[in-house]
C-alpha cells in the first residue's frame, strides 16, 4: 500500500472533494489520483491538514476600483465622440500610465476594457439552484450599542440559494480570523456545506484580481479545501449576482437593528440575530416559492456536504516571549499570563473574540480580545502568588487596580492592622471563592465590626458550605477576636 506521502493543497482538495462530495471509497480515490491508500486515509475525513506552505509574497493588485472608474469614464466619453475618435484599449492603457501611474500589463487592460464594453443592459436573468448547490456570502454593517458604547457591528450574512435559509452573526471586525470563524458558525448551524459559495471580492479571500481572475489567499484556499467547497467571485459593482444575500443584509437591518439595539455583550447581540434567523426558517414563506423556507431547507440539508471530523483552526497564531511583567504581545496589545511563565516562549492564538495563550499545548490564559492599541489586559490571579511574597506592592499593583474591585473591599483592607497582607489574603479569597461571596462576607464582618480576615474567610466558607449542603441545626457564631485588640488598647473586654 505504500507509506504516507507529502501532498499539497490541490491534492488535498481533490481527496476531500472525491470523499465528501462524490462519496468514493479510499481505494477508488487512491486509484484515481495515483497516490497511496495510506495518504488517502490520512486526509479522507478531513481529520488532518497538509503541512503549511511557505507564504509567497504576492504582487500588488493593479486593477483597483480607481482604475475601473477611470476606464468607465473613458468609455462613457466615447458615447459622445466620433467613431474614429474613440478610445482603444492601448490608448486607455497609455493614459493610465501617464495620468495615473498605472503599473499593470497592457494585456490586463485589454481584458478589462473588453469586459466593461461587453456589459449588457440592466436586465437580469432569474436564477435557480439545486439543493446544496450554492450559498451566498456577504458582509454588512450596522450601528449597535454594546455595554453602553455605540459600536459599528460587522454582520456576516450567509444564505442558502435553494431554500433561502439565512444565517447572520456579528463581529467587531472583518479580519481573516473573524471571516473564517463566521463560516464555521454557519456550517455548524446548517449542519453541512454547500458545494459552491458566492462572494464579493473580499480582501480576506482574494489577493488580487476580481471575478474569474481573482487570485485567492493561501489561508482561504486551505480553509476551502478542508470543507470541500468551491468559491465563485462576483464582478465589481454587480450586486445582483448575489441578490439573495444582499436582501438578507437589508432584512436584518430593518427587522432586528431598528431601533438601534442596546445589549450587554456581543454574545447577546448574536443570540438575538440567531433567534431571528431561526424564526425566519421556521415561519417564512417566500412569494412565488412552492415550499416554505422550512420545508425547502429540510430537503436541502440532506444535500449539503458533510462537515469534516476536525474543525479548521481559524485562529491567527504567533509565537511570543513573555516579558518581565508577565505579559505577551499580540496585535498591538499585551496580555498577562501567570508569573511563573515569565521569560518563556509561548503560542498566542487570536480568535475573533478571545485570545488564548499556550505553552506546548497547555492552555495558560484566556482573555477577551481587545481591538484597541497599546493596551495591557491583566488578570489579577496571574500575579497573586507573587503578591503573596511581596505584599507591600498590593495597593499599587496595576493588575489589582485594573480588576475594579468594589470599594468596600479596599476600605475593609485599609482598616486592618496590616492592610497589605490583609488585602492579599482577601484577594486569595476572591480568586478561590468568587467576588460576590467575598464581598458579602466583608460587608457582614464590617457590619458586626469584626475587622479580621479570618472572620471574612469564615463567613465566605460557611456560606459556601451552606449552599452546598443546607442542613438545619444550631448556628455557631464566630468569636469576636477584636475584643483582644480593645483589651490591649485599654478599652477592656465587653
Amino acid at each position: 500500500m505504500g507509506g504516507i506521502g507529502v501532498i499539497g493543497v490541490d491534492q488535498y482538495q481533490d481527496i476531500r472533494h472525491l470523499a465528501a462530495v462524490e462519496g468514493l471509497s479510499q481505494r477508488e480515490i487512491a486509484r484515481i489520483l495515483g497516490i497511496s491508500r495510506n495518504t488517502v486515509k490520512r486526509y479522507f475525513l478531513g481529520q488532518n491538514l497538509p503541512g503549511e506552505r511557505a507564504k509567497r509574497e504576492s504582487r500588488p493588485q493593479v486593477i483597483t476600483p480607481a482604475v475601473i472608474e477611470f476606464v468607465n469614464r473613458c468609455l462613457e466619453q466615447d458615447k459622445m465622440a466620433n467613431r474614429k475618435q474613440r478610445h482603444t484599449s492601448k490608448r486607455i492603457y497609455d493614459r493610465l500610465r501617464h495620468e495615473q501611474g498605472f503599473e499593470g500589463a497592457e494585456s490586463s487592460m485589454r481584458r478589462l476594457v473588453s469586459q466593461l464594453r461587453g456589459k449588457m443592459p440592466e436586465v437580469f436573468i432569474p436564477l435557480a439552484f439545486s439543493p446544496g448547490e450554492a450559498a451566498q456570502v456577504d458582509w454588512g454593517t450596522a450601528t449597535v450599542i454594546i455595554a453602553g458604547q455605540k459600536t459599528e457591528a460587522h454582520l456576516f450574512c450567509f444564505r442558502l440559494c435553494n431554500s433561502c435559509a439565512p444565517f447572520v452573526t456579528a463581529f467587531p471586525v472583518e479580519r481573516e480570523e473573524a471571516f473564517l470563524e463566521a463560516h464555521q458558525r454557519a456550517f455548524e448551524y446548517f449542519g453541512g456545506v454547500s458545494r459552491t459559495l458566492i462572494y464579493d471580492n473580499l480582501k480576506t479571500a482574494v489577493k488580487e484580481g476580481w471575478g474569474k481572475l481573482a487570485k485567492q489567499q493561501d489561508q482561504f484556499i486551505s480553509f476551502r479545501a478542508h470543507y470541500a467547497y468551491q468559491a465563485r467571485f462576483c464582478n465589481p459593482g454587480e450586486g445582483h449576482e448575489k441578490g439573495l444575500v444582499e436582501g438578507l443584509v437589508g432584512y436584518i437591518r430593518r427587522n432586528v437593528l431598528v431601533p438601534i439595539p442596546a445589549v450587554g455583550s456581543w454574545n447577546q447581540l448574536n443570540e438575538a440575530l440567531l433567534e431571528r434567523c431561526q424564526g425566519y426558517l421556521a415561519e417564512h414563506q417566500i412569494r412565488g416559492h412552492e415550499l416554505s423556507v422550512r420545508d425547502a431547507f429540510a430537503i436541502e440539508k440532506t444535500a449539503l456536504t458533510r462537515l469534516p471530523v476536525k474543525p479548521y483552526d481559524t485562529a491567527l497564531t504567533q509565537e511570543s516571549r513573555v516579558d518581565y511583567f508577565s505579559t505577551v504581545s499580540f496585535d498591538k496589545n499585551r496580555y498577562s499570563v501567570p508569573v511563573n511563565w515569565a521569560s518563556h516562549t509561548v503560542t498566542v492564538k487570536g480568535r475573533a473574540f478571545e485570545i488564548e495563550i499556550y505553552h506546548r499545548g497547555r492552555l495558560l490564559a484566556r482573555h477577551q480580545r481587545s481591538y484597541g492599541s497599546h493596551q495591557t489586559i491583566y488578570q489579577m490571579e496571574h500575579y497573586l502568588c507573587l503578591l503573596e511574597k511581596r505584599p507591600g506592592a498590593v495597593m499599587n499593583a496595576r493588575p489589582v487596580r485594573d480588576a475594579n474591585l468594589p470599594q468596600d473591599i479596599w476600605n475593609f483592607a485599609r482598616a486592618l492592622k496590616d492592610p497589605d497582607k490583609g488585602m492579599v489574603r482577601l484577594l486569595r479569597l476572591v480568586v478561590d471563592h468568587g467576588l460576590n461571596r467575598v464581598l458579602t462576607a466583608v460587608r457582614r464582618a464590617h457590619e458586626h465590626q469584626q475587622l479580621s480576615v479570618e472572620i471574612v474567610a469564615y463567613y465566605t466558607t460557611a456560606d459556601a458550605a451552606a449552599d452546598r449542603l443546607p442542613l438545619v441545626g444550631p448556628a455557631v457564631q464566630p468569636v469576636d477576636l477584636g475584643c483582644y485588640d480593645r483589651l490591649l488598647a485599654g478599652g477592656g473586654a465587653s
